[in-house]
């Protein structure tokens, strides 16, 4: 459902329902080891590039194996 806003003579609606996009867990740093993984993020440098171009459900996927990239880093 809509919420609707008023903007002088302007008139549009949010769907509310639209997921926002998952923000990318880049931190600045960028440099790659050499696995080519980010020493920051810990993404692939093939992760990085296709980041823009993902979905949201693509996004999550790359989140779980950073998760994973930091567990692993840890043994």
């Amino acid at each position: 459902m809509g919420v609707s806003l008023k903007n002088n003579d302007v008139v549009g609606t949010i769907d509310k329902s639209i997921e926002r996009p998952v923000r990318s867990p880049c931190v600045g740093v960028c440099a790659l080891d050499n696995n080519d993984l980010c020493i920051a993020c810990r993404r692939s440098g093939i992760e990085i590039g296709e980041w823009g171009v993902l979905s949201n459900d693509q996004r999550k996927d790359v989140i779980k194996k950073i998760e994973q990239r930091y567990l692993d880093d840890m043994r």
